[in-house]
């Protein structure tokens, strides 16, 4: 297995997972998806299955056994070592420590923003802003249901700092393109109208 693939932001996702209990791939998935539409951009099934074969070969996780249910084939289920659990800690204290600088597509997109002129520029963030709140108001219904399901807060609490970015974001948008409107954002001087 490539070493990269203990690069993997799943890693850090699939090893804090199996803190809480021993699954196998398929469940960790399941309960992945589940638990918030943010692992969405990283997680399909076999990157998912390539992580935890990667992590078995570090000695971060250990099959335990397998199951079935009913017609289903069986399935090899993994718990945490104490490896496994060391190298966790280890991740989570350097990334919670260390703010990095995140790139983004908006981003870079928004750095040229003035390619669109004042009248685009208005529209695609009024867009934006307009999607960012509904997905907030989905991704916040779909966390009070996993909430209300009996997962403790502690394991969706990503989901939360999600909800807490794009509301910001929002606010951000929403405040900038006032500022376009007003006229207080000048375009230099043959940039579109």
């Amino acid at each position: 297995m490539p070493r990269r693939t203990l690069d993997n932001p799943l890693v850090l996702t699939v090893l804090g997972r199996l803190l809480e209990e021993p699954a196998h791939p398929y469940q960790l998935y399941a309960d992945l998806r589940k638990r918030g539409e943010h692992h969405a951009a990283v997680l399909n099934r076999g990157s998912l299955y390539n992580v935890v074969d990667a992590l078995a070969a570090a000695g971060w996780v250990a099959a335990t056994g397998q199951e079935r249910a009913g017609n289903r084939p069986e399935r090899t289920v993994y718990a945490l070592t104490e490896a496994g659990r060391a190298e966790l800690v280890r991740r989570l204290d350097a990334h919670i420590r260390t703010p990095e600088r995140e790139f983004s597509a908006f981003l870079g997109a928004v750095s040229h923003l003035g390619a669109l002129g004042p009248e685009g520029a208005v529209a695609a963030l009024t867009e934006r802003s307009r999607r960012l709140r509904e997905r907030t108001a989905a991704d916040a219904e779909r966390l009070a249901g996993v909430l209300d399901s009996g997962v403790p807060r502690l394991f969706v609490i990503e989901a939360e700092y999600a909800l807490h970015q794009d509301r910001a974001e929002a606010e951000w948008v929403d405040a900038l393109a006032d500022e376009i409107r007003a006229g207080g954002l000048p375009w230099p001087a043959g940039s579109p109208a």
